[in-house]
Protein backbone atom coordinates (compact mmCIF):
# COMPACT_ATOMS: atom_id res chain seq x y z
CA UNK A 1 0.00 0.00 0.00
CA UNK A 2 1.61 3.26 -1.17
CA UNK A 3 1.40 5.87 1.38
CA UNK A 4 0.70 9.92 -0.03
CA UNK A 5 3.93 11.67 0.16
CA UNK A 6 1.30 14.76 1.17
CA UNK A 7 -0.12 13.42 3.82
CA UNK A 8 2.73 11.89 5.31
CA UNK A 9 4.00 15.72 4.90
CA UNK A 10 0.82 17.15 6.58
CA UNK A 11 1.27 15.12 9.65
CA UNK A 12 4.95 15.63 10.41
CA UNK A 13 4.10 19.44 9.66
CA UNK A 14 0.64 18.99 12.33
CA UNK A 15 3.26 16.94 14.67
CA UNK A 16 5.64 20.01 14.85
CA UNK A 17 2.47 22.43 14.90
CA UNK A 18 1.15 21.12 18.02
CA UNK A 19 4.57 20.60 20.02
CA UNK A 20 4.82 23.98 19.34
CA UNK A 21 1.33 25.01 20.66
CA UNK A 22 2.51 22.65 23.74
CA UNK A 23 5.35 24.27 24.43
CA UNK A 24 3.59 27.72 24.77
CA UNK A 25 0.81 26.77 26.51
CA UNK A 26 3.83 25.53 28.90
CA UNK A 27 5.48 28.68 28.85
CA UNK A 28 2.32 30.34 29.79
CA UNK A 29 1.38 28.46 32.30
CA UNK A 30 5.02 28.69 33.79
CA UNK A 31 4.94 32.45 33.85
CA UNK A 32 1.23 32.66 35.66
CA UNK A 33 2.42 30.05 37.97
CA UNK A 34 5.41 31.87 38.43
CA UNK A 35 3.53 35.10 38.88
CA UNK A 36 1.05 33.26 41.65
CA UNK A 37 4.24 32.17 43.59
CA UNK A 38 5.22 35.30 43.29
CA UNK A 39 2.58 37.60 45.06
CA UNK A 40 2.87 35.90 47.68
CA UNK A 41 5.28 38.24 48.17
CA UNK A 42 3.59 41.20 47.35
CA UNK A 43 2.67 43.97 49.83
CA UNK A 44 0.11 46.31 49.24
CA UNK A 45 0.40 48.19 52.61
CA UNK A 46 2.97 51.22 50.92
CA UNK A 47 4.18 52.81 54.10
CA UNK A 48 0.98 53.18 56.24
CA UNK A 49 0.58 50.05 58.95
CA UNK A 50 -3.33 49.31 58.65
CA UNK A 51 -5.48 50.50 61.98
CA UNK A 52 -6.07 47.74 63.85
CA UNK A 53 -8.93 47.00 66.25
CA UNK A 54 -10.78 44.48 68.49
CA UNK A 55 -14.29 43.10 68.15
CA UNK A 56 -15.66 42.74 71.70
CA UNK A 57 -18.46 40.41 72.41
CA UNK A 58 -20.14 40.47 76.14
CA UNK A 59 -21.44 37.24 75.31
CA UNK A 60 -18.15 35.41 74.40
CA UNK A 61 -16.73 36.64 77.26
CA UNK A 62 -19.11 35.25 79.63
CA UNK A 63 -18.91 32.02 77.66
CA UNK A 64 -15.21 31.51 78.73
CA UNK A 65 -16.14 31.92 82.20
CA UNK A 66 -15.02 35.37 82.53
CA UNK A 67 -16.00 38.67 84.21
CA UNK A 68 -17.19 40.68 81.08
CA UNK A 69 -16.79 43.74 82.36
CA UNK A 70 -12.83 43.09 83.95
CA UNK A 71 -12.26 41.57 80.80
CA UNK A 72 -13.48 44.59 78.56
CA UNK A 73 -11.70 47.11 80.95
CA UNK A 74 -8.54 45.11 80.35
CA UNK A 75 -9.23 45.36 76.18
CA UNK A 76 -9.88 49.00 76.88
CA UNK A 77 -6.97 50.40 79.26
CA UNK A 78 -4.05 47.22 79.28
CA UNK A 79 -4.44 46.70 74.94
CA UNK A 80 -5.46 50.40 74.89
CA UNK A 81 -6.58 49.24 71.58
CA UNK A 82 -8.13 52.39 69.40
CA UNK A 83 -10.41 51.64 66.97
CA UNK A 84 -13.37 48.87 68.71
CA UNK A 85 -16.49 46.70 67.22
CA UNK A 86 -19.18 46.71 69.59
CA UNK A 87 -22.49 44.58 69.65
CA UNK A 88 -26.06 45.58 70.34
CA UNK A 89 -27.70 42.44 70.82
CA UNK A 90 -31.57 42.40 70.06
CA UNK A 91 -32.02 39.04 73.17
CA UNK A 92 -30.35 41.37 75.84
CA UNK A 93 -31.35 44.76 75.05
CA UNK A 94 -35.27 43.54 74.22
CA UNK A 95 -35.36 40.72 76.34
CA UNK A 96 -39.31 41.42 77.05
CA UNK A 97 -40.87 42.80 74.04
CA UNK A 98 -41.11 46.91 74.14
CA UNK A 99 -38.86 47.06 77.16
CA UNK A 100 -35.37 48.22 76.07
CA UNK A 101 -32.43 47.76 78.48
CA UNK A 102 -29.17 49.40 77.42
CA UNK A 103 -27.07 49.79 80.34
CA UNK A 104 -24.64 46.98 80.01
CA UNK A 105 -24.06 48.39 76.05
CA UNK A 106 -24.57 51.93 77.48
CA UNK A 107 -21.27 51.15 79.69
CA UNK A 108 -19.43 50.01 77.37
CA UNK A 109 -19.94 52.79 74.69
CA UNK A 110 -19.36 55.61 77.46
CA UNK A 111 -16.14 53.45 78.67
CA UNK A 112 -14.76 53.36 75.09
CA UNK A 113 -15.85 57.12 74.72
CA UNK A 114 -13.90 58.48 77.53
CA UNK A 115 -10.59 56.71 76.37
CA UNK A 116 -10.90 58.49 72.66
CA UNK A 117 -11.92 55.04 70.80
CA UNK A 118 -13.76 54.84 67.47
CA UNK A 119 -16.80 52.81 68.01
CA UNK A 120 -18.10 50.72 65.16
CA UNK A 121 -21.78 49.79 66.26
CA UNK A 122 -23.27 46.64 65.22
CA UNK A 123 -27.13 46.08 65.07
CA UNK A 124 -29.77 43.75 63.56
CA UNK A 125 -30.83 40.08 63.83
CA UNK A 126 -27.66 38.61 63.02
CA UNK A 127 -24.99 39.90 65.17
CA UNK A 128 -21.31 38.27 65.76
CA UNK A 129 -20.98 34.80 67.53
CA UNK A 130 -22.38 31.13 68.10
CA UNK A 131 -25.51 31.08 66.99
CA UNK A 132 -25.23 34.41 64.85
CA UNK A 133 -28.90 35.12 65.29
CA UNK A 134 -29.30 36.35 68.69
CA UNK A 135 -33.16 36.46 68.86
CA UNK A 136 -35.33 36.98 72.35
CA UNK A 137 -37.43 34.41 73.18
CA UNK A 138 -40.67 36.24 72.65
CA UNK A 139 -39.42 36.26 68.79
CA UNK A 140 -40.97 32.20 68.25
CA UNK A 141 -44.28 33.39 68.71
CA UNK A 142 -44.70 35.87 66.21
CA UNK A 143 -45.24 35.35 62.32
CA UNK A 144 -42.08 36.42 59.77
CA UNK A 145 -43.95 39.55 58.72
CA UNK A 146 -44.43 40.77 62.53
CA UNK A 147 -40.90 39.58 63.28
CA UNK A 148 -39.50 41.79 60.87
CA UNK A 149 -41.56 44.73 62.17
CA UNK A 150 -40.26 44.20 65.64
CA UNK A 151 -36.63 44.43 64.02
CA UNK A 152 -37.23 47.24 62.32
CA UNK A 153 -38.38 49.05 65.57
CA UNK A 154 -35.61 47.32 67.69
CA UNK A 155 -33.14 48.72 65.00
CA UNK A 156 -34.73 52.14 65.16
CA UNK A 157 -34.42 52.63 68.79
CA UNK A 158 -31.05 51.47 68.70
CA UNK A 159 -29.85 54.10 66.05
CA UNK A 160 -31.53 57.05 67.97
CA UNK A 161 -30.42 55.85 71.53
CA UNK A 162 -26.71 56.10 70.45
CA UNK A 163 -26.38 58.74 67.10
CA UNK A 164 -25.53 61.85 69.53
CA UNK A 165 -22.55 59.72 70.59
CA UNK A 166 -20.05 61.20 68.39
CA UNK A 167 -17.59 58.48 69.10
CA UNK A 168 -19.37 56.36 67.18
CA UNK A 169 -17.97 56.72 63.47
CA UNK A 170 -20.54 54.11 61.26
CA UNK A 171 -23.37 51.54 61.94
CA UNK A 172 -22.95 48.21 61.12
CA UNK A 173 -26.17 46.75 59.73
CA UNK A 174 -26.44 42.55 60.23
CA UNK A 175 -23.41 40.43 60.28
CA UNK A 176 -22.68 38.57 57.10
CA UNK A 177 -26.20 38.82 56.35
CA UNK A 178 -26.02 37.24 52.86
CA UNK A 179 -24.51 34.24 54.31
CA UNK A 180 -26.37 31.06 54.12
CA UNK A 181 -24.15 28.45 55.28
CA UNK A 182 -23.11 29.21 58.91
CA UNK A 183 -25.16 30.16 61.75
CA UNK A 184 -29.07 29.46 63.55
CA UNK A 185 -30.63 31.96 61.33
CA UNK A 186 -33.67 31.97 58.88
CA UNK A 187 -32.81 32.60 54.90
CA UNK A 188 -30.98 35.52 53.81
CA UNK A 189 -33.27 38.26 52.56
CA UNK A 190 -31.15 41.35 50.61
CA UNK A 191 -34.45 42.90 50.38
CA UNK A 192 -35.16 43.03 53.80
CA UNK A 193 -31.40 43.91 54.47
CA UNK A 194 -32.28 46.52 52.29
CA UNK A 195 -35.01 47.95 54.65
CA UNK A 196 -32.91 48.16 57.17
CA UNK A 197 -29.95 49.98 55.53
CA UNK A 198 -32.72 52.74 54.50
CA UNK A 199 -34.11 52.83 57.26
CA UNK A 200 -30.61 54.09 59.39
CA UNK A 201 -30.60 56.51 56.53
CA UNK A 202 -33.31 57.89 57.35
CA UNK A 203 -32.13 58.14 61.25
CA UNK A 204 -29.22 59.10 60.90
CA UNK A 205 -27.38 60.71 57.36
CA UNK A 206 -24.51 61.50 58.94
CA UNK A 207 -22.76 58.30 59.33
CA UNK A 208 -21.71 55.86 57.07
CA UNK A 209 -23.28 52.19 56.65
CA UNK A 210 -21.17 49.04 56.61
CA UNK A 211 -22.54 45.52 55.58
CA UNK A 212 -20.41 42.33 56.02
CA UNK A 213 -19.69 39.60 54.33
CA UNK A 214 -17.68 36.32 54.15
CA UNK A 215 -13.92 36.33 52.93
CA UNK A 216 -13.64 33.14 51.20
CA UNK A 217 -16.93 31.73 51.14
CA UNK A 218 -18.51 34.96 48.58
CA UNK A 219 -17.95 36.72 45.98
CA UNK A 220 -19.27 40.40 47.61
CA UNK A 221 -21.08 41.51 45.02
CA UNK A 222 -24.58 41.15 45.84
CA UNK A 223 -23.55 42.35 49.61
CA UNK A 224 -21.62 45.41 47.65
CA UNK A 225 -24.24 46.82 46.14
CA UNK A 226 -26.08 47.94 49.70
CA UNK A 227 -23.60 50.00 52.10
CA UNK A 228 -21.13 52.66 51.97
CA UNK A 229 -18.68 50.40 53.54
CA UNK A 230 -18.40 46.72 52.74
CA UNK A 231 -16.88 44.79 55.50
CA UNK A 232 -14.81 41.10 54.76
CA UNK A 233 -13.64 38.52 56.91
CA UNK A 234 -10.53 36.93 56.40
CA UNK A 235 -9.87 33.21 57.88
CA UNK A 236 -6.72 31.31 57.81
CA UNK A 237 -7.88 27.62 59.00
CA UNK A 238 -11.11 26.69 59.50
CA UNK A 239 -12.55 23.36 60.59
CA UNK A 240 -16.08 21.25 60.39
CA UNK A 241 -17.29 17.95 60.88
CA UNK A 242 -17.12 16.49 57.43
CA UNK A 243 -13.33 17.64 56.27
CA UNK A 244 -11.71 18.40 59.73
CA UNK A 245 -9.15 20.89 59.29
CA UNK A 246 -8.99 23.57 55.94
CA UNK A 247 -5.70 25.66 55.24
CA UNK A 248 -6.27 28.66 52.99
CA UNK A 249 -2.64 28.07 52.28
CA UNK A 250 -2.96 28.98 48.68
CA UNK A 251 -4.57 32.41 48.81
CA UNK A 252 -2.17 35.36 49.13
CA UNK A 253 -2.97 38.55 50.09
CA UNK A 254 -2.88 39.55 46.29
CA UNK A 255 -6.37 37.80 46.62
CA UNK A 256 -7.90 40.07 49.28
CA UNK A 257 -6.62 43.31 47.64
CA UNK A 258 -7.47 42.18 44.11
CA UNK A 259 -10.76 41.37 44.88
CA UNK A 260 -11.46 44.44 47.05
CA UNK A 261 -10.40 46.80 43.84
CA UNK A 262 -12.65 44.84 41.52
CA UNK A 263 -15.04 44.84 43.59
CA UNK A 264 -15.12 48.90 44.03
CA UNK A 265 -14.42 49.57 40.03
CA UNK A 266 -18.26 47.67 39.81
CA UNK A 267 -19.62 49.14 42.46
CA UNK A 268 -18.34 52.98 42.63
CA UNK A 269 -21.51 53.49 45.40
CA UNK A 270 -18.59 51.37 48.04
CA UNK A 271 -16.02 54.23 49.73
CA UNK A 272 -14.43 51.33 51.36
CA UNK A 273 -13.43 47.90 52.04
CA UNK A 274 -12.12 46.84 55.19
CA UNK A 275 -11.57 43.61 57.32
CA UNK A 276 -14.22 43.34 59.82
CA UNK A 277 -12.86 40.21 61.04
CA UNK A 278 -9.46 38.47 61.19
CA UNK A 279 -8.85 35.03 62.40
CA UNK A 280 -6.72 35.48 65.67
CA UNK A 281 -8.27 32.69 67.81
CA UNK A 282 -8.52 28.75 67.19
CA UNK A 283 -11.37 26.93 65.57
CA UNK A 284 -13.06 25.31 68.11
CA UNK A 285 -14.02 21.87 66.43
CA UNK A 286 -17.59 21.45 67.73
CA UNK A 287 -17.13 22.24 70.80
CA UNK A 288 -16.81 25.53 73.21
CA UNK A 289 -13.29 26.95 73.31
CA UNK A 290 -13.16 26.01 77.01
CA UNK A 291 -13.78 22.19 76.57
CA UNK A 292 -11.44 21.63 74.12
CA UNK A 293 -7.15 20.48 75.06
CA UNK A 294 -4.57 23.45 74.57
CA UNK A 295 -3.11 20.97 71.78
CA UNK A 296 -6.16 21.01 69.67
CA UNK A 297 -5.98 24.89 70.34
CA UNK A 298 -2.94 25.33 68.89
CA UNK A 299 -3.25 22.94 66.19
CA UNK A 300 -5.26 26.21 64.35
CA UNK A 301 -3.71 29.18 65.91
CA UNK A 302 -0.88 29.59 68.29
CA UNK A 303 1.38 32.51 68.65
CA UNK A 304 3.21 32.25 65.45
CA UNK A 305 -0.18 32.12 63.99
CA UNK A 306 -0.83 35.28 65.42
CA UNK A 307 2.44 37.14 64.30
CA UNK A 308 1.66 35.51 60.67
CA UNK A 309 -1.91 36.53 60.38
CA UNK A 310 -0.54 40.09 60.77
CA UNK A 311 1.99 40.08 58.76
CA UNK A 312 -0.49 38.56 55.89
CA UNK A 313 -3.36 40.98 56.18
CA UNK A 314 -0.67 43.96 56.44
CA UNK A 315 0.34 42.83 52.59
CA UNK A 316 -3.76 43.10 51.63
CA UNK A 317 -3.45 47.17 51.77
CA UNK A 318 -6.99 46.88 54.04
CA UNK A 319 -6.54 50.34 55.52
CA UNK A 320 -8.78 49.01 58.59
CA UNK A 321 -8.56 45.79 60.44
CA UNK A 322 -10.37 44.47 63.33
CA UNK A 323 -9.25 41.09 65.43
CA UNK A 324 -11.27 37.98 65.93
CA UNK A 325 -10.70 36.57 69.45
CA UNK A 326 -10.15 39.38 71.79
CA UNK A 327 -11.66 37.61 75.05
CA UNK A 328 -10.00 34.39 74.22
CA UNK A 329 -6.12 36.33 74.25
CA UNK A 330 -7.45 37.84 78.03
CA UNK A 331 -8.51 34.04 78.64
CA UNK A 332 -5.56 32.64 78.10
CA UNK A 333 -3.91 35.59 79.98
CA UNK A 334 -6.08 35.04 82.99
CA UNK A 335 -5.13 31.18 82.75
CA UNK A 336 -1.13 31.62 82.97
CA UNK A 337 -0.62 32.08 79.18
CA UNK A 338 -0.15 35.51 78.11
CA UNK A 339 2.15 35.62 75.35
CA UNK A 340 -0.58 36.48 72.74
CA UNK A 341 -1.96 39.30 74.86
CA UNK A 342 1.28 40.73 75.86
CA UNK A 343 2.11 40.49 72.27
CA UNK A 344 -1.09 41.94 70.76
CA UNK A 345 -0.02 45.22 73.33
CA UNK A 346 2.68 46.05 70.86
CA UNK A 347 0.00 46.75 68.30
CA UNK A 348 -1.32 49.99 69.61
Amino acid sequence: MKINKNTKTKKIKNKKFNFYYLIIALAIGLVFFGAYLLSFTWNFSGTEKPKFGVTFSKKYAQELGLDWTLTYLAVVGDLRVSHIRLIAYWDEIEKNQGEYNFNDLDWQVRQATDRGLKIQLILGRRTPRWPECHDPLWLKDLEDTAIDQKLLDFVSQVVTHYKENKAITMWQVENEPLLSTFGICPKPNKNFLEKEVALVKSLDSSRDILVSDSGELSSWQSAATVPDILGTTLYRIVWNKYFGFFDYFFLPPAYYHYKASLTQLFHPNLKEVIVTELQMEPWTFDKSMIEITKKQRESSFNLSRFNNNINYVSKTGFNEVYFWGVEYWYWLKVNGEPEIWDQAKKLW
